[in-house]
């Protein structure tokens, strides 16, 4: 994993540290990137320090995005009071559309040891919100909840809990169109059934859903099958099955279920097809004009022989 360069369709700009001389460029043409030290001695600056130092040096009613990087012991604290000081800002930031949550790389903290927190918060604080992005499933915690206004939703994790999936499919989210959870493994706390996600294959309470992913998971071919016959899929532009353990048996599914052909990208890229099934996808969906990546094929590493399956998803520890 590595830091975002982009967000919210504006570039990156790390926000300087102490003592460093930067030209500051324009408040709303950046999306900033607020991050300390991760492995900083006591008397280092906190997360929250440099958000106090932010607020002076920057018109934060021009701020359209924010990236929240690592905070001081990302893999051994939470970011609880990262949230509580943006959440008192809220009413400095009138033109913030978009917020991210933890964009830390994997030389920073790997993303299964990151600890999360409770976000609706910021999602409560920020009701015109439009994108939010969180990275890291450790303690997260999302709560049920109603925001009219956003348009983007992405959850990165090597292991997603039952508890944020339940959270995430009881919310009413009218405005989302797009929807991207990364499930991970059981071995980085992925314990939700495919029951939990009947929520996202109906689809009821996100009527504008036109992108979905359900991505980097140990289930992938469990996926496949259930979205095989899932109304949300009539109504998808993209469909994101990538950088799991998707094999012939969770592909033949998706062929045999309902017409894919009205998609404009299937993406299956870090998969373990046979040749014989990359072929039948790109004949079948592509000559439809279906855009299918089937990039990293991991299939002549996989033995499906084998007592153990050997599969990986992408992104884990």
């Amino acid at each position: 994993m590595s830091n975002l360069q982009e967000f919210h369709g504006l570039p990156v700009f790390d926000f300087p540290s102490s003592g460093e001389k930067v030209e500051l460029p324009d408040a709303a043409a950046v999306a900033w990137r607020i991050a300390v030290d991760g492995y900083g001695d006591s008397d280092d600056e906190e997360w929250e320090q440099a958000f106090e130092r932010f607020l002076a040096a920057v018109d934060p009613a021009q701020v359209r995005a924010l990236v929240v990087g690592v905070w001081k012991e990302a893999y051994d604290s939470g970011p609880d009071s990262l949230i509580a000081a943006i959440a008192a800002a809220h009413e400095r930031f009138p033109a913030l559309r978009a917020l991210f949550l933890g964009d830390i790389s994997y030389d920073e903290c790997e993303i299964s040891w990151i600890n999360q927190g409770h976000v609706n918060p910021l999602l409560d604080a920020f009701p015109l919100l439009e994108e939010f992005g969180v990275r890291g499933g450790q303690d997260l915690v999302f709560e049920p909840v109603r925001h009219e206004r956003l348009r983007s939703l992405t959850v990165e994790t090597g292991g997603l809990g039952e508890g944020p999936v339940q959270g995430i499919a009881a919310s009413d989210l009218p405005a989302l169109e797009h929807l991207d959870l990364w499930l991970g493994t059981s071995g980085y706390g992925a314990d939700a059934g495919i029951e939990a996600f009947e929520p996202f294959f109906s689809g009821a309470r996100l009527p504008r859903l036109t992108h979905l992913a359900l991505r980097n998971s140990e289930m992938q071919d469990v996926v496949a099958r259930s979205l095989a016959g899932a109304p949300v899929v009539g109504r998808l532009e993209v469909l994101d099955l990538s950088m799991g353990t998707l094999s012939d048996e969770g592909a033949e599914a998706l062929l045999n279920g309902q017409p894919l052909t009205h998609l404009k990208k299937l993406d299956l890229h870090h998969h373990y097809l046979s040749e014989t099934m990359v072929e039948r996808l790109r004949t079948t969906l592509g000559a439809s004009g279906v855009e299918v990546d089937l990039d990293e094929s991991l299939f002549s590493e996989w033995d499906p022989d084998s007592d153990w399956d050997g599969r990986y998803v992408s992104v884990g520890e």
